[in-house]
């Protein structure tokens, strides 16, 4: 039995009032952990603040959340991994049941559900948040109630698996689709969320990422369930054509003759629309049923480290 390799990614930007609590904090709950700091472009001393703290400090020059995520998934090797936001607005004391979660169930992602009812929430973050989860679950299932969380525990399959196309905040939306579209074992657990130091200031924008994420979300479903998709779009041209065609058809049978032609060029060109989207679902669907496939390999090519798992049960 060998000790689990437990990786802590901290993405920072700007947070030297912050990173060094966060640091010493994770360090006191998860003392075997590695800790590295990705410092994407600060202009305060972010990166002298978590080196003094004793973590590992690496740059991550494209500027954004998702690109440190990538950058980190890419570089660090371990059994398992946390993500956790600089901010200090995470509490750290939920780390070790987060990881006890994830090993006792084998699961692939447990995500600290921020706690409702505390005035760390922006009502706008927290009206998106849960506009945004909604509709996720509706699109790809799933019983998250927090997607937007930016405090994870990993499991290596998935971290090794997942694709990350995201560039800024966005990627905790990638984060949970990955899982819910590859059927992964995830879970979740309640954490307290606190507001920001004195000093510390937020780096989201409520209009401006909200947007962001329900981009992500329509590309990916557009990506992921291009059938249902084009469906939808299917029956609404199907609609709208018939809707405009129906009064052509009455007047032919009437009179036999097309006296509307600009309605007939509608209703017919709406119908084609229809028909077109249909077969671009199904063409779809089947592209990404293969890239799904694909991806699943790639998880499975990962197995469970067992040595790990038993050597936390020896442990307890």
């Amino acid at each position: 039995m060998t000790p689990p390799r437990i990786a802590l990614i901290i993405p920072c930007f700007n947070e030297e009032v912050t990173i060094a609590g966060v640091v010493n904090d994770f360090r006191r709950v998860l003392p075997q952990a590695r800790i590295v700091v990705f410092d994407n472009n600060s202009t305060d001393g972010t990166a002298k603040a978590a080196r003094a703290a004793g973590a590992e400090v690496r740059h991550e020059f494209q500027q954004g959340k998702g690109h440190v995520v990538r950058r980190a998934f890419a570089d660090i090797d371990a059994d398992f991994y946390f993500m956790v936001d600089g901010d200090g607005t995470y509490d750290a004391s939920s780390a070790p049941a987060m990881l006890r979660l994830l090993v006792d169930e084998h699961l692939d992602m447990v995500t600290a559900a921020r706690l409702a009812g505390t005035d760390a929430y922006r009502p706008g973050h927290a009206v998106g948040n849960r506009v945004l989860t909604r509709l996720v679950r509706a699109a790809f299932g799933g019983r998250m109630t927090d997607m937007l969380s930016g405090y994870r525990v990993f499991s290596r399959r998935f971290v090794k698996s997942f694709p990350a196309m995201a560039k800024g905040f966005e990627i905790e939306t990638e984060l949970v689709i990955h899982a819910l579209d590859l059927c992964m074992p995830v879970g979740e657990i309640s954490s307290a969320y606190s507001g920001r130091s004195a000093g510390s200031v937020s780096k989201l924008r409520t209009v401006r990422d909200g947007s962001r994420v329900f981009l992500t979300i329509a590309l990916l479903i557009k990506e992921e369930r291009p059938f249902q998709l084009f469906s939808c779009l299917a029956v609404l041209f199907l609609l709208a054509g018939a809707s405009a065609g129906l009064p052509v058809v009455w007047e032919f049978w009437d009179t036999g003759l097309v006296l509307r032609l600009p309605t007939a060029v509608l209703a017919a060109g709406l119908m084609l629309l229809s028909f077109l989207s249909i077969s671009c679902g199904l063409i779809l669907d089947s592209v990404a049923r293969a890239r799904k496939e694909q991806l699943r390999l790639v998880y499975l090519s990962y197995s469970e480290n067992d040595d790990c798992h038993q050597y936390m049960n020896s442990t307890e």
